[in-house]
């Protein structure tokens, strides 16, 4: 089974270490652009800000990956944020960490474990899912039909994502390829044969049941 963790929706976490205030905010992004959109948002929300430091993974295999320290010495902040996320092996999100100065230094140490522990924080501020493979379908039949279908449908946890009542019912939803050869034989038998399949495409959709934290 294919599958990517993504976040879902973003949040926001916030900690406080030796008077200075960290705050995560978290966002799904779908391209560079979107990312460093976000990125300029908050640093113009948190203008007076001491340091807006930021980190993002896009794409299938985490191919696109960027960081910023935005001030704090090299490799304290920027990497630290990534690496949490590689390790959370998430997809297609980013992370903006705002820094208000306390007074006290932390050191190199103490802020890589600071903005490590703020994504943390973030993270579990918001609700992760996870993608999976597999297959937009079409299903086709009748009014007798329907009732089976849906039985079938609600065993397996799939919910259709859009239907339509004329002289005949259409159905349309997404299923892990795995399951969708004993299902669509499932369906048949069910109905006597009354159902008809259109394979619309093949896509990475979110398992709705998976979402949350």
């Amino acid at each position: 089974m294919k599958t990517q963790k993504i976040l879902y929706k973003g949040g926001e976490g916030e900690l406080i270490e030796k008077k200075s205030r960290f705050i995560a905010t978290t966002r799904p992004v779908e391209s560079e652009e979107e990312a460093l959109a976000f990125i300029a948002e908050m640093k113009k929300k948190y203008w007076d800000a001491t340091h807006n430091c930021s980190a993002f993974v896009i794409g299938d295999r985490q191919q696109i990956q960027r960081c910023s320290d935005d001030g704090e010495p090299q490799g304290t902040a920027g990497r630290p944020m990534l690496d949490v996320l590689l390790g959370e092996d998430i997809h297609n999100m980013a992370v903006v960490v705002t820094r208000y100065f306390g007074g006290v230094l932390l050191g190199t140490g103490g802020l890589v474990r600071a903005y490590t522990q703020a994504v943390k924080v973030g993270l579990e501020n918001c609700k992760t899912g996870v993608m999976q493979y597999g297959t937009e379908l079409e299903i086709i039949t009748d009014y007798n039909g329907i009732g089976k279908i849906l039985y079938l449908l609600g065993n397996a946890g799939i919910e259709p994502a859009s239907s339509d009542y004329t002289d005949k019912v259409k159905l349309r939803i997404y299923l892990p390829v795995e399951k969708e050869a004993a299902l669509e034989k499932e369906m048949v038998e069910a109905t006597m044969g009354r159902v008809e399949f259109e394979k619309i495409r093949e896509l990475y959709f979110v398992d709705k049941e998976s979402c949350g934290r």
